[in-house]
């Protein structure tokens, strides 16, 4: 097979860390090929350098065969490279077709040409068999397509190589299984597709091959065929990796949390529908359900971000429904928020500061009303970074240096240390590696071990059968039900995320 990207001896040093460490990285044409790693590992600041965002320090870059020197993305575009990032590249006010076209828009003169742009993307739509509409506004449509807007930018350019980082961080269930599809409608059309991610199903279901990174060394290359997931993950970590903690027998022991006939509404959009459900202390209570079900604005209601227009919500006895985020943390409720930038971080702060917001009022942290005893303040972040791994190490690092996978370490280890009764998880492995996921598992489970008590939202249908007791199951703002992990099977939970019920011979 021709060979679409050849990279050579890659390295780039930044002043406090080498990133990539003379990296051989090669791809062939018309294949999937999965690049892996820990969050750290190198991976996304390789393809950086591949689409022209960084020059590396040393190292050449081939493309078809021919040496090329990138010194931006526009020339890494006009190679017939494309790439979608994580978060997505996209103006939310504009059409799916002005989206598209954005910079190289179809025009007469100095007018552009909006009609004959839809027309484009129209007939680019039935040439790769994607479902979108060019009229639509960016803002209105799912974060699935979303990224198929992202990916249709990329085909418009006429990219033959596609680089996808993150591309299910996302995305529900059901819009990973589309973008599968998408991917292997993709190949068979010739195109070469570089996918950055950390979930292993997705590596083995979409990948021809996969390459590992640690730490920013290239650890090898398999045939997906040839391999397991669990060889895969001990190539990036280094060792054996063990998801879901480990559930001990616990009593409960009475409801930690009540949430009686809480509905909400957003301008005009009912949000929330007479949600109830109790969890109690020992046990994880977990929340399925398709993106924008209610989750965000169910945990919010609870954390006292937002407030309920109807409903009350009880934390043990007392009642907290209007009650604020900060009442709430000092009742002992920790809350990892959805989006860790903008909800759990102040990224312009470094990691010790990071460590105590929202506590700083805390007696440990005082040493009068006025100052902050930062020797405490130290202290407190050096054990956090030992326990959770955090890296880099360093108190003093920037929040917004780091990769997302330790931003999250970074929320996870402050709410945890900090809550004594109940934890609000809401996507608490979002675009995190395999270890920072084991580690968050392990935390989770802990507290519940302990007797704490557990909300864990998730669009990760395995993490939520395999962390959960109980399995509430959300739909356009109702909770559909309730059932007990033990027994409930991905068709029932499937179901009820479609809004469908479980008939009574199940």
């Amino acid at each position: 097979m021709e060979t679409a990207v050849n990279m050579k001896g890659i390295t780039m040093r930044f002043p406090a860390v080498v990133a990539n460490d003379n990296v051989d990285f090669e791809v062939k044409r018309g294949e999937v090929h999965a690049l892996v790693g820990e969050n750290g590992a190198g991976k996304s600041t390789l393809m950086n350098i591949l689409y022209g965002l960084y020059v590396p320090t040393e190292g050449t870059i081939e493309i078809w065969g021919k040496p090329r020197h990138f010194s931006s993305a526009i020339d890494a575009i006009h190679a017939g490279i494309g790439m979608v990032h994580q978060h997505f590249m996209l103006i939310p006010q504009l059409t799916v077709a002005d989206n598209i076209v954005l910079g190289e828009e179809p025009r007469s003169k100095m007018s552009y040409l909006r009609g004959q742009a839809v027309e484009i993307v129209e007939q680019l739509c039935l040439e790769y068999e994607m479902t979108l509409k060019p009229k639509e506004i960016v803002s209105k449509i799912s974060l699935g397509m979303q990224q198929r807007v992202e990916i249709m930018k990329a085909l418009y350019r006429k990219a033959d190589i596609i680089i996808l980082d993150e591309p299910t961080a996302v995305l529900t269930p059901q819009e990973i299984d589309e973008l599968g599809r998408m991917l292997k409608k993709l190949k068979t059309m010739g195109k070469t597709i570089i996918i950055i991610t950390h979930k292993m199903q997705e590596v083995i279901d979409f990948s021809d091959r996969v390459t590992v990174l640690r730490r920013g060394k290239i650890v090898g290359t398999v045939n997906t065929e040839e391999t397991t997931a669990a060889e895969i993950t001990q190539m990036m970590v280094g060792r054996n990796v063990s998801l879901g903690g480990h559930k001990e027998p616990v009593e409960t022991t009475g409801a930690a949390l009540e949430v009686q006939h809480v509905s909400y509404h957003d301008g005009r959009v009912k949000k929330l529908k007479d949600i109830s459900f109790l969890i109690r202390r020992g046990e994880i209570f977990g929340i399925a359900g398709i993106d924008n079900s209610g989750q965000k604005e169910l945990s919010e209601a609870i954390a006292g971000v937002i407030h309920p227009d109807e409903g009350c919500i009880l934390l043990g006895e007392q009642d907290i429904t209007k009650k604020h985020t900060e009442a709430i943390k000092h009742m002992g409720v920790g809350f990892v928020p959805e989006d860790r930038q903008k909800s759990g971080l102040a990224l312009g702060m470094s990691i010790s500061e990071n460590l105590i917001l929202g506590y700083e009022g805390t007696d440990r942290f005082r040493k009068n009303r006025i100052l902050i005893d930062k020797n405490e303040v130290l202290k407190a972040a050096r054990e956090k970074i030992e326990r959770f791994d955090i890296r880099p190490p360093q108190v003093g690092a920037i929040v917004k240096t780091l990769s997302g996978g330790n931003q999250q370490k970074v929320i996870v280890a402050r709410e945890i240390s900090h809550s004594d009764s109940l934890i609000i998880a809401n996507q608490p492995s979002r675009g995190v590696d395999i270890g920072a996921i084991e580690l968050i598992h392990k935390t989770l489970v802990d507290a519940r071990n302990s007797g704490k008590a557990v909300l864990l939202i998730s669009l990760e249908l395995d993490e939520v059968m395999m962390l959960s007791d109980r399995i509430g199951v959300m739909y356009d703002g109702r909770l559909m039900d309730v059932l007990d992990a033990s027994k409930a099977t991905r068709e029932q939970i499937g179901l009820l995320m479609a809004g469908g019920m479980i008939h009574e011979e199940q």
